[in-house]
């Protein structure tokens, strides 16, 4: 914020009252360059052209040389602030903020630190930091030639060596590593973390960086978020890519990879959902997260009604073209429209293939009820068939006992006869 002129009153009444106050040994030899409105000047033609302008200080070559009305600045190196006479600026170092005229509120620490900037409230800490630079505003540069080549660019903020070297019109941008966001020019609100993150960027926009050179190709890609250290380094003009420790895919959008994953095992743990909005979560069963629980009963039977498929998916979503086994959403829709995973458009995407092993499950338990009722009914009749065999045994052995009662009978009769 200016620091205005009645701010300074207040301000140079008190240093005044300090002034006036008795010391007990004056310093010796006495200051010099001392001038009025607390204005310091060292160095030949320093302050030259000052006439109303208050607490300035010029040290060396024709520092802040045109300054007339303008205030608080400071100029310490060989022609720095040269022409300016505007406020409050600051600059530390040969040429720095050398062109300067009418910008305020800029700090300028390096050689030839913001050469040619004219406007306002920009930061260059670093020799060539933010050397080009004429009307950009609001810019922070830490770093040997940091955005030296910005010209009118906004917004910017480039801490490490080289960092944002080449930008000159991209807008919102944060580099913060050598060589970080080094070649881009006219890409906008990226963000580089780590020494040459997106290093080869030139017009690429809203990609984000973070890691040892992460998305080191990316030339005209956007909106990619890499992290870990050469995360993204497949990536070259690909669009909404995330790599999480991968490299990512040379020519594929609109995709998501992360590394470390595939072919470990995570013993005890349970299944990632995804839903249309990109949240990631898992699926919960306790009775506390549900309400109106009701027995499926025959809903499952819509099972009987899908049909199974193999396919392979189109070159473009699998380039090895291998087969697949599973069911046609569509297909699934067609039976039961609760069935199917919809995008945030309402398309039909894939299917509830985990709603569906709830289903086989009831199936399955629907059909193991009836097999044990059958057991059971199996079991009785066995039971009263063995009943009916022991009966028919215990029958057989009383008629048999009869006949041979009769068959003696018989016998006893016709020896009777016989005898008489």
């Amino acid at each position: 914020m200016k620091i205005t002129k009645k701010a300074f009153i207040i301000i140079a009444a008190a240093l005044a009252s300090f002034a006036l106050s008795p010391v007990a040994k004056a310093v010796l030899p006495p200051p010099d360059g001392g001038y009025p409105g607390f204005n310091t000047a060292e160095g030949q033609n320093a302050l030259f052209s000052l006439t109303t302008g208050v607490a300035n200080t010029a040290n060396g070559w024709y520092s802040l040389f045109s300054d007339t009305g303008g205030s608080f600045n400071t100029g310490v190196g060989a022609g720095t602030l040269l022409f300016n006479t505007g406020d409050a600026n600051t600059a530390v170092g040969i040429a720095a903020l050398l062109f300067n005229t009418f910008g305020i509120n800029n700090t300028a620490i390096g050689a030839a630190a913001l050469l040619n900037n004219d406007v306002d409230n920009n930061t260059a800490v670093g020799a060539f930091s933010l050397n080009q630079n004429t009307t950009g505003n609001n810019n922070t540069a830490t770093g040997v030639a940091a955005l030296e080549d910005n010209t009118t660019a906004d917004f910017n903020t480039a801490i490490g060596s080289h960092a944002l070297g080449s930008n000159t019109t991209g807008d919102g941008n944060t580099a913060n590593g050598f060589d970080a966001l080094y070649s881009n020019t006219t890409g906008a609100t990226n963000t580089a973390i780590g020494a040459q993150a997106l290093f080869d960027n030139t017009t690429g926009l809203s990609n984000t960086a973070v890691g040892y050179n992460t998305l080191r190709n990316v030339t005209t890609g956007s909106g990619n978020i890499a992290l870990g250290a050469g995360a993204g380094s497949a990536i070259t003009a690909n669009n909404d890519v995330i790599c999480i420790g991968a490299p990512g895919p040379a020519s594929v959008s609109d995709a998501c990879f992360i590394g470390h994953i595939f072919g470990t095992t995570s013993s005890g743990g349970t299944a990632v959902f995804i839903n249309s909005d990109g949240r990631l979560g898992t699926q919960v069963s306790s009775r506390r997260f549900k309400e109106e629980i009701k027995p499926m009963e025959r809903s499952s039977e819509a099972l009987y009604a899908l049909k199974p498929v193999t396919f392979r998916y189109k070159k473009e979503f699998d380039p090895q073209a291998i087969l697949q086994f599973g069911l046609v959403a569509e297909d699934v829709e067609a039976v039961n429209p609760d069935l199917v995973v919809r995008d945030k458009e309402g398309k039909v995407n894939t299917v509830h293939y985990e709603v569906i092993n709830a289903m086989l499950l009831n199936e399955f338990l629907k059909e193991h009820r009836k097999v044990q009722e059958q057991e059971t009914m199996i079991a009785q009749l066995n039971k009263e068939v063995k009943a009916l065999v022991a009966h028919a045994r215990e029958q057989d052995s009383k008629i048999e006992s009869v006949s041979r009662q009769i068959e003696m009978n018989g016998h006893a009769a016709r020896v009777v006869v016989s005898d008489q």
